[in-house]
């Protein structure tokens, strides 16, 4: 257990030197990737110094505390150390754990200006992880919560010189760049945007002309309809400037914001790739929530999808979300030990230990073959069709031409009095759906490197590799998707098949 190593290798681990008794403000915690840090922080680094978490109320549990202890606390995620040590845990989150009840969107988080200075004073580094992972999110939401909102962050750093600022982003800002992507700022990949001479990107009057776009919608448009604009003005201004949607856009613009408002401090960026379910830790398979490649591994078992756009011969870069947790922690050391410097690293396994799109579904087609009663879950029974992958010329000319004769039976079966839709078109209807929202992702010409990533695991030492791992090279692709993500899935992220109540023949008679 990383604990026990932890406790024998705590007198020469860097990490666990560096981190000793630094106070840490994590934001994102009531996501995915943000528990899992939290996690890991709490098992393998006892003697950190304090984690202060910025959650914001919701309609049940209006402040930080309450919703942390009745909606994160409880989460599967902790069994591990909650049941290995319970005590330890408890200790941990009474002691350590300082909720605060705020919004990373709001100036000063929504504290207040006194608070706000408080907080940075008593913090040596903060991690934003929160973030809208939304492909196709309105434009005005998604600017808030991936772009402006670091401003408030960059905020709370000028209160304190010595703060370590680290931003979890995505490899995906690279857009709709091509071949080998470094751990460096990113160029757009259509529509040139002014370089500053310091290499990052001066989007300010972008930004402008975005949220101008975005009033004009709103002068005109309200409501569902207005969504829908801003949803489509989105997609339409991020394909222009090079990205495939609007979640990638807005975090590249982020990073903008940060590198420029951050010049002479510390700034560390980490870009992760697809992230999935755990390696190792906390438990193997470990996932919340339907992910990029579940949403269409799910439509596929339920027989809603069996063609799809994807280049068999493309490396889908896909990384355990333990490994992304480890790089945020090792980088979170290294920024805290060695400040006033920006780094970038990425988060990924395309480079160093490569799975193709054509192996990752030969892989997960092998085991709903062979075991998918084993996944009741996820299959409700044995799959009849394979899943094939073709280029999206073919794609598009396939969907078109059965659209249209779907279409007229199902006008012709309405006409006839028939209340319910062909299921082949329901069908057709999810797979052009997921098409538009993860074909760009199914297609990949290009390899995200992570060469720096490693090479700061290599200078921290043998004892940090193995309490902290972030080689993709430690995966067996082959038993990680097909025993230990499918089983992940089927244990953490999906739910029961809801059975149909039958009603007896009396219950019938007796209803009538």
């Amino acid at each position: 257990m990383a604990s026990e190593q932890a406790s024998a290798g705590t007198a020469t681990s860097q990490v666990l030197k560096r981190l000793k008794g630094k106070r840490v403000l994590i934001t994102g915690t009531s996501g995915f990737l943000g528990k899992v840090v939290l996690e890991k922080l709490i098992r393998a680094v006892p003697e950190i110094g304090g984690v202060y978490l910025l959650i914001r109320g919701n309609r049940k549990y209006a402040d930080a505390r309450s919703r942390f202890i009745e909606e994160i606390a409880t989460s599967s995620v902790f069994d591990s150390v909650r049941e290995s040590d319970p005590e330890s845990f408890e200790s941990f989150l009474t002691d350590k754990v300082q909720c605060i009840t705020g919004e990373v969107t709001e100036p000063e988080f929504g504290i207040g200006q006194e608070a706000f200075q408080k907080l940075a004073g008593n913090l040596d580094a903060v991690i934003n992880s929160a973030a809208s992972v939304n492909f196709q999110e309105a434009l005005d939401q998604a600017l808030k919560i991936n772009t402006l909102c670091l401003d408030n962050v960059a905020a709370l750093a000028r209160l304190n010189p010595k703060l370590a600022v680290l931003q979890v982003s995505t490899c995906y800002v690279n857009g709709m760049n091509s071949g080998q992507v470094a751990e460096a700022v990113i160029q757009p990949a259509k529509k040139p945007i002014p370089r500053s001479e310091h290499g990052y990107y001066e989007v300010e009057a972008l930004i402008r002309t975005l949220q101008d776009k975005i009033e004009h919608e709103r002068s005109r448009y309200e409501g569902r309809v207005l969504e829908k604009r801003l949803v489509e003005l989105g997609l339409r201004e991020a394909r222009r400037y090079g990205w495939s949607d609007t979640y990638t856009f807005t975090k590249w613009l982020g990073e903008q914001l940060l590198l420029k408002a951050l010049q002479g401090r510390s700034l560390t960026i980490v870009r992760p790739s697809i992230i999935e379910s755990a390696l190792e830790e906390p438990a193997a398979g470990w996932i919340e929530g339907v992910k990029v490649a579940d949403a269409i591994i799910l439509a596929y078992a339920r027989e809603k999808v069996s063609l799809f756009p994807g280049n068999r011969s493309g490396v889908i870069d896909v990384i355990p979300v333990d490994l992304v947790a480890n790089a945020i922690i090792l980088a979170l050391a290294e920024a805290l030990a060695e400040p006033e410097a920006h780094r970038i690293y990425q988060c990924s396994s395309g480079s160093s230990n490569p799975i193709t799109i054509g192996e990752f579904i030969d892989h997960l087609m092998a085991e709903a073959k062979a075991n998918y009663a084993a996944y009741d879950h996820l299959f409700y029974r044995k799959p009849s069709k394979p899943f094939v992958a073709v280029n999206r010329t073919l794609f598009d000319l396939v969907v078109s031409g059965v659209r249209l004769p779907l279409s007229l039976s199902n006008g012709v079966l309405r006409r006839l009095g028939s209340r319910s839709d062909l299921k082949w078109l329901r069908n057709l209807d999810t797979t052009q759906s997921l098409a538009t929202i993860f074909g760009f992702y199914t297609a990949p010409d290009y390899i995200f490197c992570n060469d720096q990533l490693l090479a700061l695991a290599k200078r921290t030492g043998e004892i940090d590799q193995s309490l902290f791992p972030v080689d993709a090279r430690a995966i067996d692709w082959e038993l990680y998707l097909r025993k230990i993500h499918l089983a992940g899935l089927n244990r953490y992220a999906l739910k029961p098949r809801k059975t149909k109540r039958v009603k007896t023949r009396q219950q019938t008679q007796r209803a009538a």
